[in-house]
């Protein structure tokens, strides 16, 4: 029975895109695949709404499921942890999307980008009485508003 399950979460993630960190990839994939671009700004190993929202929303089964055909996602984390830390490349990208998408330093910081970079929406910190559900509708009505 362990078998099953651990076999059946696997098909299920198989398909499911995983966090990137490179937005000029994310960028491509959403041109090329008529997707819209979802970037999360985190602190991983110390700001707690940041690794709620992470584990309630962002890397659900629900939300990896709709994002496969809808959106390329982009985690920009910024750890604090000397453990932790990334190397110096991806720190410069981090801080170069920040510096564009991010400059009051929010965390945690979601913004919703058009395959152009324009941002339609951002959400600041984890929204009160947000559920999986209630995330995925609202980028999809964003996504349906500017068919």
């Amino acid at each position: 029975m362990k078998f099953l399950s651990i076999l059946l979460t696997f098909f299920l993630f198989e398909g499911a895109p995983q966090w990137g960190n490179d937005f000029e990839k994310a960028k491509s994939d959403a041109i090329q695949n008529h997707k819209y671009i979802v970037i999360n700004f985190s602190g991983s190993d110390w700001c707690g709404p940041c690794i709620k929202l992470k584990r309630d929303i962002l890397d659900s089964p629900e939300f990896l499921n709709y994002a496969t055909s809808n959106l390329a996602l982009v985690r920009a984390d910024f750890p604090r942890l000397k453990k932790n830390q990334l190397d110096k490349k991806q720190t410069a990208m981090n801080e170069a999307l920040a510096e564009k998408y991010n400059q009051e330093g929010k965390f945690p910081l979601t913004v919703l980008v058009g395959a152009d970079g324009k941002v339609l929406k951002e959400w600041d910190g984890y929204p009160a009485g947000i559920t999986t559900e209630t995330f995925i509708q609202e980028i999809q009505s964003i996504i349906n508003a500017r068919k």
